[in-house]
């Protein structure tokens, strides 16, 4: 599909959406598009939310936000971000904070087909005094009181990745992060690829997403900048450092909406 048509036809207004990608392979195209198609109301996951989602915050994408570090990378805040938090603009931003371990486990038990999932990663913080969806359990076999958080199922993935074949087996390699998880775990799921080919030669560390578990992938050329592509292009440092100056003012962000 063309990703005009795949973001019409899978991300529909309240739903939860994840654009999964660690540093490298982040669907930045998608989210832009999202942003052109106006969509509302979504409940944004991500384990590293950075610029994309502070653009689709500030575009008044978002109600809900559930992630475990948000930033702009080596740079410092997201502004629009801290604006709907602080000052409701666009408007109120609704906040769950995890760990990035109980992010990960969270997807686990979504792709898992499990309620929730248990680890030790909340000791000694006071997450769970602020996030309704960390609780304690007891171990039924060593009595220890451990942390129990919910299964994470998306209606949408979207990730990034470097090829797809023409049978819709996507193929990714690099810093892979969770977007392996998330697309399991999820109801529908949209790949953008840099390029489709006609086989997929094997690759060190890959990751092979099956044809039966992607709804849709669309070929977008450089989908993923300003982050990278391994193989593809760099990392715009540059792109980073600019949007900072961009995210502060409401006027220069409303403007760079303007011309997306």
């Amino acid at each position: 599909m063309t990703l005009s048509e795949a973001v019409a036809a899978l991300v529909h207004d309240g739903d939860t959406v994840a654009l999964e990608g660690f540093t490298h392979l982040i669907p930045v195209a998608a989210g832009h598009e999202i942003i052109r198609q106006r969509r509302r109301g979504l409940t944004l996951v991500r384990m590293t939310p950075d610029i994309v989602y502070d653009q689709l915050i500030g575009a008044g994408c978002a109600a809900k936000l559930i992630f475990s570090w948000g930033g702009n990378p080596g740079v410092g805040s997201l502004h629009r971000f801290r604006d709907a938090v602080e000052r409701q603009w666009p408007g109120p931003l609704e906040l769950e904070e995890h760990s990035h371990a109980g992010m990960a486990n969270r997807y686990v038990a979504g792709a898992s087909g499990l309620p929730f999932a248990v680890l030790r990663g909340y000791r000694g913080t006071d997450l769970p005094a602020q996030t309704d969806t960390i609780k304690p359990i007891e171990c039924p076999f060593t009595g220890e009181v451990l942390t129990a958080v919910p299964a994470l199922n998306p209606d949408v993935a979207i990730v990034h990745a470097q090829r797809a074949d023409r049978h819709g087996n996507v193929q990714l390699w690099g810093i892979t992060g969770v977007q392996k998880e998330a697309v399991l775990a999820a109801t529908r799921s949209l790949v953008t690829v840099e390029e489709v080919v006609d086989g997929l030669d094997p690759r060190p560390g890959a990751v092979v997403l099956p044809s039966w578990v992607v709804t849709a992938v669309a070929e977008v050329p450089g989908g993923a900048r300003p982050s990278y592509a391994q193989g593809y292009y760099d990392r715009d440092n540059d792109h980073y450092r600019a949007w900072d100056a961009i995210s502060r003012d409401r006027a220069a962000f409303t403007a760079w909406l303007d011309a997306l």
